[in-house]
């Protein structure tokens, strides 16, 4: 009895669809790159539900005759590639024909398209990959692709859909992506029948990376412009002040293709060598053209990841740009340029653009700088005074429990932080400090990073009236992921003293913030606290997420290692540690202080046995 059979084609494309579509935010991608193959210059995203009732997208694009929109719905159909030379140089976003017969094979599936040498277009309706009908329609030049009811016959797929708002933040994150490496096409996203994203088209690579991050970076950016004989890069990096908390702001393409790389990552962070401290990331969107025949974009079945000859060169040449950037645009002089001088803005190299990695003329910024922005320079801040807790003295530490509660250990027996004598600062970051046993010596930030999360914490009348309203308020962008979780926090953060509220859009305004960060930014401290929430996924736990609010808070609130402070000032934090509930850690759980006994002390130096 024979076992092997051939599989019916639906099935096959059920299969398929496995690997190309993994949630809605898939179909939008592949759609997406489809209308950018066309050559669309206005890309309309509609979507019901996050995708899950309805996904349509619409173009401008060349769009297809009768015949070609039939053989568009098989599988394996394409006008991309002919024979196998073509396979190892593709330069079009899509080329496998596996899209839309999968996508077809999991919803109730609409295309209507019409070329500008056709007098009408032509509607097909596929319902779980069945063919309905095929009929000629009045239509305009371009393609309108509609995908209703997504897993409708495979419910096991379906089941594994996130909410609503989840599904609908890939879709945004999705489209914005890919909005960077097309600056020249219009975008427009809209949900529910509400406008979520409308992005024009620019001259300005730049300006359209400021665009889908917030106008607030422009002023950051640095235009990168490098060639040599492996690849041609091009896109903006940030200033290393301007940082964030994940890696979700680097984006990297690769012959116009949105990819994800550990290789360039790690470039990239070589490139920003001794400028970013652990846990910090930086902004970057870099293009990379190489020639087509030196990458293979056809390594995963999403297209995500590609696979390079050279990837030691690539590396080398990544690395290399981005270090030659941040060189030049930090050494650059600080006086304001002549305002008659044109600076030529950095320029991404399409897919189109004929490769020509020489390098006979200047590049933009050799010829006319545009000047750096002012160095970042961390005002000191006054320790605040202290809140009025109820006084308590350290305690020696009980006998160890099963499953006790957090006690604070014991640092020595009846004396407090104010009691020790104040012999100086090492380094303008470690307070030194004696008693009769030894020596201690404090970490002076993370000990008023602990002071500063508490008083945050405590949810008294006293600390919610603490609060200085800004003689400017503060207006700020968000993408669209970060703008819901911002909208969730809102009310809890005023608990804190910041006020914020909706500015339209995805813009706010910060109005009023808590005293103890008066002086400070805010606005990176904000962008930190969405995303470190955003990365962890703690946002169905309310309490967490405002307990990570609290912790970044204290953090940017607190006084920087290398500060120098007073002694009047030392004595302060000192009193102020004695009020805390647990001043041995702060709030990421680093120690605070550390205890050099003076037996050990003794012991070193021979003193002692």
């Amino acid at each position: 009895m024979v076992q092997i059979k051939i599989l019916p084609d639906i099935l096959s494309n059920k299969i398929a669809a496995g690997e190309v579509v993994e949630r809605p935010g898939s179909v939008v991608k592949e759609l997406v790159e489809n209308a950018l193959d066309a050559q669309s210059t206005r890309i309309l995203v509609e979507i019901e539900k996050g995708g899950k009732s309805l996904i349509r997208v619409s173009d401008d694009g060349f769009g297809m005759n009768y015949d070609d929109a039939l053989l568009a719905i098989e599988r394996f159909a394409t006008s991309k590639i002919h024979n196998d030379s073509d396979l190892f140089s593709i330069s079009t976003l899509g080329f496998r024909g596996e899209a839309i017969p999968s996508i077809a094979s999991v919803s109730r599936f609409t295309l209507v398209t019409r070329d500008k040498d056709s007098d009408s277009g032509i509607s097909i309706r596929i319902d779980g990959g069945k063919l309905i009908k095929a009929i000629e329609t009045g239509a305009p030049v371009g393609t309108m692709v509609s995908v209703q009811q997504l897993f409708f016959n495979t419910p096991a797929r379906r089941k594994f859909l996130k909410t609503t708002s989840t599904e609908m933040a890939h879709i945004a994150d999705t489209l914005s992506s890919m909005a960077m490496a097309h600056p020249h096409v219009q975008f427009r996203l809209i949900h529910n029948g509400k406008e979520i994203k409308r992005l024009a088209p620019v001259s300005d690579p730049l300006d359209r990376i400021a665009q889908v991050l917030g106008q607030s970076l422009k002023n950051d950016l640095y235009p990168v412009n490098f060639r040599n004989d492996t690849v041609a890069i091009s896109g903006g990096i940030a200033s290393p002040r301007i940082n964030r908390s994940t890696s979700r702001a680097i984006f990297i393409y690769v012959n116009g293709r949105f990819i994800k790389d550990r290789m360039i990552h790690h470039a990239i962070f070589q490139g920003y060598h001794q400028r970013l401290i652990k846990g910090q990331f930086p902004v970057a969107v870099l293009f990379l053209k190489v020639p087509s025949e030196t990458v293979d974009v056809n390594v995963h079945p999403t297209k995500n990841e590609v696979r390079f000859s050279q990837h030691k060169k690539i590396h080398d040449s990544v690395q290399t740009a981005v270090g030659e950037t941040l060189k030049r645009w930090e050494n650059a002089p600080k006086w304001p340029v002549n305002p008659k001088e044109q600076v030529e803005p950095a320029r991404i190299l399409e897919p189109a653009d004929t490769f020509t990695p020489s390098r006979s003329s200047p590049l933009p910024w050799e010829s006319s700088p545009r000047p750096a922005p002012e160095p970042y320079i961390e005002k000191n801040m006054d320790i605040p005074s202290p809140v009025n807790f109820p006084p308590r003295h350290l305690q020696k530490a009980e006998p160890e429990l099963p499953d006790p509660p957090p006690r604070q250990q014991v640092i020595w027996e009846g004396q407090r932080f104010s009691d020790l004598k104040i012999i100086g600062q090492c380094h303008h970051t470690y307070i030194l400090l004696e008693y009769a046993q030894g020596l201690i010596l404090l970490d002076q930030h993370a000990a008023h990073e602990r002071v500063v999360y508490e008083n945050l914490k405590n949810r008294s009348d006293q600390v919610k009236r603490s609060s200085q309203q800004l003689l400017v308020p503060e207006t700020f962008d968000l993408g669209f992921s970060e703008t819901r979780i911002l909208e969730k926090l809102i009310p809890s953060l005023e608990q804190t003293g910041l006020y914020m509220e909706p500015f339209g859009g995805r813009t706010f305004i910060v109005k009023s913030v808590p005293t103890l960060l008066q002086g400070k930014q805010i606005q990176p401290l904000i962008r930190e606290i969405v995303e470190k929430i955003l990365e962890d996924g703690i946002m169905r736990d309310l309490n967490s997420a405002i307990d990570t609010s609290l912790k970044l808070m204290a953090c940017h609130g607190a006084i920087r290692a290398g500060q120098k402070l007073s002694e009047l000032q030392i004595k302060q934090l000192l009193t102020q540690m004695d009020q805390c509930e647990n001043p041995s850690n702060c709030p990421h759980g680093r120690p605070t202080w550390i205890r050099w006994e003076l037996k050990f002390i003794e012991k070193s130096f021979n003193r002692i046995v």
